[in-house]
């Protein structure tokens, strides 16, 4: 075989192997990009939804506090969040909030309290989403 053959397939042959570990880097930095970009999506669609079960959580142990169910409907936002936490929360996270869920219904069928007068209870019997967003908490850094 003539060597100028050899040259120009060894040339050929380099070119091919430098393109195609080209392409394959390009292929797996974009793949790992896009995953990286779902599990950012995902923390965040996360952080939001178990910030609305707080929010919405809180106003209504607030007013269980100090009102009786009168219109059971205040209670259909939060039963929506946690139904949209139950598509991707882990079991942790989801027995938590379900004891918010109690404890708030529990507080409302108790005798309203008046914070005009000074009685000596403990701060952490008005804390009933400690469990919960240490179980959010957890939950969103083991992704």
């Amino acid at each position: 075989m003539n060597t100028a053959y050899i040259s120009a397939l060894a040339a050929l042959a380099g070119s091919a192997i430098g393109a195609l570990a080209s392409f394959g880097t390009t292929w797996i930095t974009q793949h790992y990009q896009n995953r990286m970009q779902r599990v950012s999506q995902e923390s965040s669609r996360r952080e939001k939804l178990y910030g609305d079960f707080i929010d919405q959580a809180s106003k209504l142990f607030a007013d269980a506090l100090t009102h009786e169910l009168e219109d059971p409907t205040k209670l259909v936002p939060l039963f929506a969040i946690q139904s949209r936490m139950r598509l991707f929360a882990s079991e942790n996270t989801l027995r938590s909030s379900e004891q918010v869920v109690h404890r708030i219904f529990e507080t409302y069928y108790q005798p309203n309290r008046d914070f005009r007068i000074k009685k000596e209870e403990s701060r952490d019997s008005f804390d009933i989403l400690r469990e919960f967003t240490e179980a959010g908490r957890r939950d969103l850094r083991a992704e």
